[in-house]
């Protein structure tokens, strides 16, 4: 049968309807194939001949998907939502995307076909790509701005981290460029900033990443460069490419640059570190002379300046509510089912984006405003609890971190209530996380304060259980309910023996003392083996979820609930 013609009366009644329905309009049979095509659908995508299946249209990697939504579309009822399924179809010698949507028809011959309605998306894919681009590019030049560099330094550093083999940072600062914009005005400027981009774009490898971070300032990932002999031969060659003569608008301009190298991880294991040291190195560079290249060193670098800038972002990080509560599963180990979740700290800078908690938590902790954080961060999870067991259906339980100075304060059991009050959350529904450090700080206020927790029917954990050094004699004094194997004990399991025997004796410590155990960072099928076979009752780690926003945790939450539910799993 003809693509673009059917006999059938009803059937060609409803086709002629269907021209005007969309950019392109099909109708298949169950199969898949094409009955029939609008006039724009055949011109757009030169259907010719008879059965030709509609997946087979579509770009290779498309082709599943799509014949997906068509069986979905053909085993669907006539009164169902359309299946819709985005994807390439080939359109002359290019591919377009096209949203297309699938429904169920019957037409008034009795008749059961797929009707396809499809929008050409190519404009707004076209600006969604181009919004893309301008949001982690730098107008003027095109380089990736702050925020893709960031992306890119975490790429790097997973890979490294991987491979073993380093690489270095650099901060780039054009010297004397003040003066290029003070004397010939702020296009002149441009033009040369947009000339050293370029040149220092061609000047580096296709695998590394040249980044405009402000002003006449660019960052560059050097992806296995770490060698003096690399280093040097990468930083001359951008030297002397900041050396030779801008020529713009017959003005013949001279400058220079000034370098600072970072290298991961001898100086920083963690992005903004890493950048932040570079730069302590470029302005290190600057006030010896210009027109060097100076290596970071902690014994040449001045005060820590970068802390104390921080610091300040910290308070207004808190005005404009920049901190946020990412939530880790803790699931049940034979069965891999939720139980309950921890709660970290994250704090989404706007410009250096995810600050790492190791680079803030001490800070906050020494400056006082940990009372403040940690005291919103009880609150708040107490009350995400609330939304979570309303997503899975099922009692849960969340486990918050208590810092030393929190705990020492006199106000943290008022803040425990006002916690417990605000969301009204059972208290043993809350596991409270305290290292061994902090119990050992002041043993006797220790035991007041954690009594006075258990009254209140919270649950006390230890963290890093095994990393500190308290007496054993200390989990018979505390009321303590549930012990957390430091991660450093579990990284190495199975292979390791003497790994195997502190994991056994903390289970057997435990089991006899009638304490809870979770296992932390475990992230291998082996590892979960292991401890589940020797009666580890709880994990967290990677392997069983990374941790999430709230919003990606209520899906997951929501998810198990409908396929318990459903009976799927």
């Amino acid at each position: 049968m003809s693509i673009s013609s059917d006999n059938r009366g009803p059937a060609r009644e409803i086709d002629h309807l269907m021209d005007a329905a969309g950019d392109i309009v099909l109708r298949l049979d169950l199969a898949g194939q094409v009955r029939y095509a609008s006039r724009r659908a055949r011109a757009l995508l030169a259907l010719r001949g008879a059965n030709i299946k509609l997946a087979s249209l579509a770009a290779d990697a498309d082709q599943p998907s799509l014949a997906k939504a068509v069986g979905d579309a053909v085993t669907a009822a006539p009164s169902d939502a359309p299946v819709l399924a985005v994807v390439r179809l080939q359109c002359g010698e290019q591919y377009t995307w096209f949203e297309l949507r699938l429904s169920r028809l019957t037409t008034p011959d009795d008749i059961a076909d797929v009707l396809v309605v499809g929008r050409d998306m190519s404009a707004q894919r076209g600006t969604e790509e181009m919004l893309r681009h301008m949001a982690t590019h730098d107008a003027l030049t095109g380089l990736p701005n702050r925020i893709l560099l960031s992306d890119r330094i975490r790429m790097v550093t997973l890979q490294a981290r991987r491979s073993g083999e380093p690489f270095a940072v650099i901060h780039i600062g054009l010297d004397g460029f003040k003066k290029v914009n003070d004397g010939l005005g702020h296009p002149v400027g441009d033009a040369v900033l947009k000339m050293a981009a370029a040149r220092m774009r061609k000047t580096l490898r296709d695998s590394d990443t040249l980044s405009r971070v402000g002003g006449d300032e660019f960052v560059a990932i050097l992806p296995g460069t770490h060698s003096e002999a690399q280093i040097k031969l990468v930083t001359g060659r951008l030297l002397a490419m900041a050396q030779m003569a801008f020529e713009v608008e017959h003005h013949m301009i001279y400058i220079g640059a000034s370098i600072g190298v970072a290298l991961f991880p001898e100086h920083a294991e963690d992005e903004v570190r890493l950048v932040a040291l570079a730069d302590t190195a470029m302005s290190r560079a600057k006030q010896t002379g210009r027109g060097r290249c100076v290596l970071y060193s902690a014994r040449q670098s001045s005060p820590p300046e970068h802390d104390i800038s921080l610091e300040a972002a910290m308070f207004q990080a808190i005005r404009e509510g920049e901190f946020l509560l990412f939530y880790q599963p803790i699931v049940d180990a034979p069965t891999r089912q939720i139980q309950g979740f921890e709660t970290l700290m994250r704090w989404k800078h706007p410009t250096l984006g995810m600050v790492p908690p190791a680079r803030f938590i001490g800070l906050a902790e020494s400056n006082g405003l940990i009372n403040l954080l940690g005291a919103w961060a009880l609150k708040a999870a107490c009350v995400q609890l609330a939304q979570f067991e309303q997503a899975c259906g099922r009692t849960l339980y969340m486990s918050v971190n208590i810092s030393p100075r929190q705990f020492r304060n006199d106000q943290f059991l008022a803040v425990l209530d006002e916690a417990l009050a605000y969301s009204g959350l059972p208290g043993e529904q809350l596991v409270l996380e305290i290292t061994e450090g902090t119990l050992m700080l002041d043993p006797q206020h220790a035991e007041t304060i954690l009594t006075r927790m258990a009254e209140r029917r919270a649950r006390i954990a230890i963290d890093d259980f095994g990393t500190g050094y308290s007496s054993l004699a200390y989990l018979k004094r505390f009321p303590i309910s549930v012990l957390k194997v430091d991660r450093a004990f579990v990284k190495d399991l199975p292979a390791s023996s003497k790994d195997g025997a502190i994991c056994n004796a903390v289970l057997d410590l435990a089991r006899h003392l009638g304490l809870s155990v979770v296992a932390e960072g475990v992230e291998t099928e082996d590892q979960l083996q292991y401890l589940g076979q020797r009666g580890c009752q709880y994990i967290q780690g990677y392997l069983t979820g990374r941790p999430m926003p709230a919003h990606v945790a209520m899906v997951a939450l929501a998810d198990t609930f409908n396929a318990l539910r459903t009976g799927r799993v």
